[in-house]
């Protein structure tokens, strides 16, 4: 899809892009326009997976209202633990929109763990109490896995868009502020990610991100490579805006350069949001890299 064709091009803002093509880059509707009716058929996909499945229990890893946890109990003691955080360009979704993906991983034999964390427009543009939950939350679920039957030494990531760049950032340098194993993170799976900060402060998020140089320095996951220790699967869809097409794409080749191992695997057809729905398939793209992943071969 080309946004672009029928006007002119303005002077280079960043990389052969004009200020309209980079801001189009990181608006996903502009590339997507059916978000909202696959934003809505996940909220009642979800719907249905917690009639099924029953609800989690909720648990606080924080003393603010946001700061908590939906965990999914598969029933199996010393089960391996798979946590998710949530995209939505940092403004949007809550845990409870994400329980189609639960659903998977329990009848697969793991714990679900999907986290909650405050916004950036709550934040007043500061992406990091965002990031600071975020890995609190990561850092909860290590400390207290025995309490709900999971097992601390199988820990795994799944992560979209926005959440992707907070997980990014916790697999790479979160583990050493909150004084974690480097390994303590088995793998991720994180789909459709920004891993460096400097395009999108240029675009139009900057009018409700409050960029500084500071955050653009230490929440781009790619400029701290050496603290990585997870394997990583990074997914995009051939229907994503070009910006995120290449976030991913530079974010795997310097993964790779740096002598650690990494995938990448591209969803043929696949917009922004309709590459999540494969996540909470078995058969999905990503779905079966995660499931792959965390050796869970039952649906083999």
């Amino acid at each position: 899809m080309n946004v672009q064709s029928s006007r002119s091009q303005g002077p280079p803002v960043f990389l052969d892009m004009d200020q309209q093509a980079l801001d189009d880059a990181y608006d996903q509707e502009v590339y997507a326009p059916n978000r909202a009716v696959v934003v809505g058929r996940r909220h009642v996909a979800s719907e249905r997976a917690r009639a099924r499945i029953g609800n989690p229990k909720r648990v606080a890893y924080g003393p603010t209202k946001i700061e908590a946890l939906d965990i999914f109990d598969c029933g199996i003691r010393n089960a391996p633990i798979n946590i998710f955080v949530h995209g939505g360009a940092w403004r949007r979704n809550k845990a409870a929109d994400y329980a189609l993906n639960a659903e998977l991983l329990i009848r697969a034999g793991a714990h679900s763990v999907i986290l909650d964390f405050i916004n950036v427009d709550e934040a007043g543009g500061d992406l990091f109490p965002m990031y600071d939950q975020v890995r609190r939350g990561i850092a909860w679920v290590t400390r207290n896995a025995e309490s709900f039957g999971g097992d601390r030494n199988r820990i795994f990531l799944s992560a979209h868009s926005s959440g992707s760049h907070l997980a990014g950032c916790v697999l790479t340098r979160g583990w050493r502020e909150e004084s974690l194993p480097p390994d303590i993170v088995k793998g991720a799976v994180l789909l459709s990610g920004m891993y460096d900060l400097k395009p999108v402060r240029l675009s139009k998020r900057s009018s409700y991100v409050s960029f500084t140089d500071r955050m653009e320095e230490l929440l781009s996951a790619q400029r701290h490579l050496d603290g990585l220790n997870a394997p990583l699967v990074l997914a995009i869809g051939t229907a994503e805006t070009p910006e995120f097409q290449r976030q991913s794409r530079d974010f795997a080749a310097a993964v790779q350069a740096a002598g650690k191992p990494v995938e990448l695997i591209v969803g043929e057809g696949y917009n922004h949001f309709e590459l999540l729905e494969t996540l909470a398939n078995p058969y999905g793209i990503t779905g079966r890299a995660m499931l792959t992943q965390m050796k869970l071969t039952k649906f083999e």
